[in-house]
């Protein structure tokens, strides 16, 4: 599962050479552990950095593991007493339905396993076995928590809760909203590769933002450019964040496949997917992917047209492939 602090495929917003013939505000500055970019149309003062910088604050109290004194952390820690926020509660349910879509594949209560492996906030173990991740896998399973009167309830003390694979996304979503309600139609937000686009960019154009492509040295290049019509777009892959086992050599992936405890093993190396919804919904989706593998998240795809997806996969030899749904035309 993705890690708020860790990295997400960065998506660059492809910029323009001419000059400006309306007014467009930037801001840009650190959220989440990572780099934000906000583009608008309006005039100078209208949104202010100060107002930015409070709504990730709130975000951050709210769902931040890293955060010891965070909504989140106090009810991972067996706080019963936490009356959750309206933050908490909209990812909780935003959570609840990606998890039952994807059978399970998206499930933030894989938090315990997260931190076992070394890609949470958590203590790590530094020998895993069989034994160990089936005692883990006990306090596993989204149907296993429940928000009754404001408060969350465990069935387990241990479950640790973890939206850090779609809480990005809801970052990009809450500013966007914000920007909304201020009577701005034109903007893009960005948190770390996951955007939420509407309207046109200063040109009068829909907005252009391009994928990464998967370089295992280290190197950063462009895979394709893809257009975001009133749309919100996140990429998860895992050929970047890895750890190595001191002992075997053995590489193993950030993404925790919550069906077996165990980091995912796949040719598939990253998942776009865009749509005409949350951001932190293209962000738990494209997570799901990565927990998928690629013959899965095909099969999940046959029943889910409204989901644009653009997937980099590795065949039998190795060699470097791209999948495209029939509905997302790109941009090259």
């Amino acid at each position: 599962m993705k890690n708020t602090v860790l990295f997400l495929l960065f998506l660059i917003v492809i910029s323009c050479d001419k000059e400006e013939q309306i007014p467009y505000q930037k801001f840009e500055g650190i959220a989440f552990g990572t780099s934000f970019h906000i583009t608008f149309e309006g005039q100078e003062g209208l949104i202010t950095e100060k107002a930015v910088d409070s709504i990730i604050h709130r975000v951050n109290k709210s769902l931040s593991t890293y955060i010891p004194n965070s909504d989140i952390s106090k009810i991972n820690r067996g706080d019963t007493a936490v009356v959750v926020d309206e933050l908490f509660r909209e990812v909780f349910e935003k959570s609840s339905v990606i998890y039952q879509e994807t059978n399970g594949f998206f499930d933030p209560t894989i938090g315990t396993l997260v931190n076992a492996w070394g890609f949470g906030p958590g203590k790590q173990i530094i020998e895993m076995n069989q034994s160990t991740i089936d005692s883990l896998m006990e306090f596993v399973g989204f149907e296993k928590v429940k928000i009754l009167n404001g408060k969350l309830i465990k069935k387990h003390p241990e479950t640790f809760l973890d939206f850090n694979a779609n809480a990005k996304g809801y970052g990009v979503d809450v500013i966007g909203k914000f920007l909304e309600g201020k009577g701005i139609s034109n903007y893009l937000v960005e948190i770390g590769g996951e955007i939420r686009a509407r309207g046109v960019n200063s040109r009068g154009m829909i907005w252009r933002v391009a994928i990464e492509k998967p370089n295992f040295d280290g190197t950063r290049s462009f895979q394709t450019i893809v257009t975001l019509n009133n749309e919100s777009i996140a990429t998860s892959g895992n050929y970047r964040k890895f750890k190595v086992d001191s002992l075997s050599g053995e590489k193993y992936a950030h993404t925790i496949d919550a069906k077996t405890g165990y980091p995912t093993k796949s040719n598939l190396l990253s998942a776009s997917v865009i749509g005409e919804i949350d951001c932190a919904d293209t962000d738990a989706y494209a997570t799901s992917f990565m927990a998928m593998g690629y013959e899965r998240t095909r099969d999940f795809l046959d029943k889910h047209h409204e989901l644009k997806v653009f997937l980099i996969y590795s065949d039998a030899d190795g060699s470097l492939k791209t999948f495209t749904t029939s509905n997302l035309v790109l941009d090259e």
